[in-house]
C-alpha cells in the first residue's frame, strides 16, 4: 500500500521570513516523522508559480497545505483546481508577541483557504499549532493513519462465508455496499465449500496443523480427539482459502451448520485466523468483521468481537462476550487460551477465558441507521483485568462516559448486538476516517 501525502507551505515574501524559514524546517521534520515518505519542496512556496511548479511533481492522496506566511485564496483555489484529494489546513500559531510585527499572519490565511474550501463544497481537516506542540503532531498523525486505513480498506479481499442466521440480518454484507462505501472487495462463499473441503483432508495432512493449535491453546487434549482433529481440518481449509485467494479479514456463519452437519465448531478457527492477523468474525458479521480490521490496523493488536451482555453501574462497567472465539493471545496470562466446549451445543473446542487487562480501549461498529445509512459507533473506556464472566471469552470494559447511559442510548438508538473493542485509544483516527468516508459518528 502506497500512500502519497504532500506538504504545502503557501504564503508571500513580504512577512517575516527569517521566522517562516525556521517554522518550514521544523514542520519538515515533524511531517517526516509521521510519513517517511512525505513529499516536501526544497523551498516555501512564497509565490502560485512556486506552488504550481511544486505541484506538478505531485499526485497527493492528503495535501498538508500550511500557511507558513499569510497567503490569499487564490493559492488554495490553485490546489483545488488541481487536485481532488484531502485536505489538512494547517496554521501556525504566531511566533512572537511583543508589540512589534506581525511575523507570519498565517490565521488570516487560513480563514482565505478555508473560505476557498467551504466554496469548492470541500470538507477539511483542520489544525491550529507549532510543529512543537504534541496536539499538532497528534492531529497530523490520526489523519494520515486515518487514511492509510481508508486505503487498506480499498485494497481488502473480504470474505463471507455462509448466510447470516436467522435473525442476523444486521450483519449480512452487500458486495455494491461495500464495493462504494469503503471500496471493499466482498468474497462470497457458501459454508459447505469449506466443510467438504475439510473433510477431503487425512490426519496427516493436518499435523502441523494440530501441532501450531497446541502451541496457543492449552487443555486441547482434554476435548474429545475426533473433534480436534476435525478442528484441525477445518483450521487447514480457512488457512488455505485464505491464502490462496488474499484474504485479508471475514466473517464466518457457525451454527448450527457447524454442529450439526460437521460436528464440531469452527470457534477456534476464527480465533487462530484472529491471532494470525485476519480478523474474524463469527455468526457472518461482515461488518463486525470490517469494524474488527480497522480496530485491528489502527493498533496492531488482534480486537475482541463479543455482545455487550452485562451492565455493572457501581463499576462503570459493560462485559463484552462471546462463545468462544477471541483471539488466543488475548487470554489472560493467568490462565492462557483454554481449550472448552460450546456453552450450549456441549461440543469443542472453542476458547475459555476473559481478556487481559488494556489501559486504553475502543467500543467500535460500523452500523447502519433504520434508514440503512452507515454509522460508527465510538465508546472510549479500559479492559479491566477480570477472569472470565461466563462460558466462552470475555472482556470488561470501564467506559469513560457513564455505562448505563451508553447501553440506554445504545438501545434506543437501534444499533446491532455486535461489537469490536479495540486494545488501544482509537477514537480520533476513527472520526477522521468517518470523514474521509462521510458517514456519520456517534461518540458516547
Amino acid at each position: 500500500m502506497k500512500l502519497q501525502t504532500a506538504y504545502f507551505p503557501i504564503g508571500v515574501p513580504t512577512f517575516h521570513l527569517e521566522s517562516a524559514g525556521e517554522e518550514f524546517e521544523k514542520s519538515v521534520s515533524l511531517l517526516k516523522s509521521i510519513d517517511s515518505e512525505v513529499k516536501v519542496p526544497s523551498e516555501m512556496l512564497l509565490s502560485i508559480d512556486k506552488l504550481k511548479e511544486f505541484a506538478a511533481g505531485v499526485k497527493p492522496d492528503l495535501a498538508i497545505v500550511q500557511n507558513i506566511t499569510f497567503a490569499n485564496a487564490a493559492y488554495m483555489t490553485e490546489l483545488l483546481r488541481m487536485f481532488d484529494c484531502p485536505v489538512l489546513l494547517w496554521t501556525l500559531r504566531e511566533p512572537v508577541i511583543d508589540g512589534g510585527r506581525l511575523r507570519l499572519n498565517s490565521l488570516t490565511g487560513a480563514f482565505s483557504a478555508g473560505n476557498a474550501l467551504a466554496g469548492f463544497g470541500r470538507e477539511f481537516f483542520y489544525v491550529f499549532g507549532s510543529p512543537e506542540e504534541d496536539s499538532v503532531k497528534e492531529k497530523i498523525s490520526c489523519v494520515v493513519k486515518a487514511l492509510k486505513l481508508k486505503k487498506a480498506f480499498e485494497e481488502l479481499n473480504l470474505l463471507q462465508i455462509g448466510h447470516t442466521p436467522q435473525g442476523f440480518g444486521f450483519g449480512r454484507g452487500l458486495d455494491t455496499e461495500l464495493a462504494s462505501v469503503f471500496g471493499t472487495n466482498l468474497i462470497s462463499i457458501e459454508a459447505r465449500e469449506l466443510i467438504n473441503k475439510a473433510r477431503s483432508f487425512g490426519d496427516d495432512d493436518i499435523a502441523e496443523y494440530i501441532a501450531d493449535a497446541k502451541g496457543r491453546i492449552t487443555a486441547l487434549d482434554s476435548i474429545d480427539k475426533n473433534n480436534v482433529f476435525d478442528f484441525a481440518r477445518l483450521y487447514k481449509a480457512y488457512a488455505e482459502f485464505v491464502k490462496d485467494n488474499n484474504i485479508g479479514a471475514l466473517s464466518s456463519r457457525c451454527w448450527p451448520d457447524f454442529f450439526t452437519d460437521f460436528g464440531t465448531p469452527v470457534c477456534s478457527v476464527l480465533a487462530i485466523l484472529n491471532d494470525l492477523g485476519v480478523p474474524s468474525s463469527c455468526e457472518a458479521d461482515t461488518y463486525g468483521a470490517l469494524s474488527m480490521f480497522a480496530a485491528q490496523f489502527l493498533t496492531d493488536k488482534p480486537a475482541f468481537f463479543g455482545d455487550p451482555v452485562s451492565l455493572d453501574e457501581g463499576e462503570n462497567t459493560i462485559t463484552f462476550w462471546h462463545c468462544g472465539m477471541a483471539a488466543c493471545s488475548l487470554a489472560r496470562e493467568d490462565t492462557g487460551a483454554e481449550a472448552g466446549v460450546h456453552c450450549n451445543r456441549k461440543i469443542g473446542p472453542t476458547l475459555e477465558f476473559g481478556c487481559k487487562p488494556s489501559e486504553k480501549a475502543t467500543i467500535f461498529r460500523i452500523g447502519k441507521d433504520a434508514e440503512g445509512k452507515f454509522r460508527f459507533f465510538i465508546a472510549g473506556g479500559e479492559v479491566l483485568d477480570k477472569p472470565k464472566q461466563f462460558f466462552g471469552t470475555s472482556a470488561v470494559v470501564k467506559t469513560k462516559a457513564n455505562s448505563a447511559d451508553i447501553i440506554n442510548k445504545a438501545v434506543l438508538s437501534g444499533w446491532e448486538p455486535h461489537f469490536a473493542v479495540a486494545m488501544g485509544d482509537i477514537e480520533n483516527e476513527l472520526v477522521s476516517l468517518a470523514k474521509l468516508l462521510n458517514i456519520e459518528v456517534e461518540k458516547y
